[in-house]
């Protein structure tokens, strides 16, 4: 249940994420719906493939003993984060699903309502090359009962992601090391 105060921080968000938007002139539609978080129950009340989903996770990565590094890994909806990917990644020494608190204050909206953009200077924005490789992506508009549909091009013009192979199949395969190929963005010259 959301409290008056994750409510306020959830509006905020959802103002802030419309205004970057319109004043990009990204092309997005708004999708409203039954108050849902989970990429695979909501996907089909916005009417959208679960591949076409931008998952959003909020990662803790230690790099020695007194470092900490925090990443938003944004994969497609029918995939699951590759922590030991982004250790890897990052040279880390260890990685985990960051606390509801941590990921909440940084990405500024509520578990499940978590948008595939970051405000936080201190919130490292990485999208797996899979998802920009669509014509346009679905997420919860930092709000449990409001998604959107954006535009791929719009997205990646606006956020500049780090794009990187941080996406792993949801049944569980561990991808290797062999797998981090380089990866040319189709919207872009990433």
């Amino acid at each position: 249940m959301e409290t008056t105060e994750s409510t306020e921080i959830t509006e905020n968000m959802y103002e802030k994420l419309v205004e970057l938007l319109d004043r990009h002139g990204a092309e997005y539609r708004l999708i409203d719906h039954e108050p849902e978080g989970r990429t695979e129950i909501v996907s089909p009340m916005r009417g959208n493939d679960v591949a076409d989903a931008a998952k959003c996770i909020v990662v803790m990565i230690k790099l020695g003993k007194k470092v900490t590094k925090y990443v938003l890994a944004v994969v497609p909806g029918d995939a699951r984060v590759d922590l030991n990917g982004i250790k890897q990644l990052l040279g880390g020494t260890y990685v985990s699903f960051a606390n509801t608190e941590a990921a909440e204050r940084l990405a500024g909206s509520v578990a499940g309502t978590i948008l595939p953009f970051t405000f936080h200077p201190d919130l490292e924005l990485i999208v797996d090359p899979s998802l920009v490789e669509k014509e346009e992506i679905f997420f919860n508009a930092a709000r449990l009962d409001r998604s959107m549909a954006l535009r791929v091009k719009d997205y990646v013009a606006i956020t500049s992601p780090r794009l990187e192979r941080i996406a792993a199949p949801a049944n569980g395969t561990p991808s290797g090391p062999g797998r981090r190929t380089p990866y040319r963005c189709p919207w872009c010259s990433v």
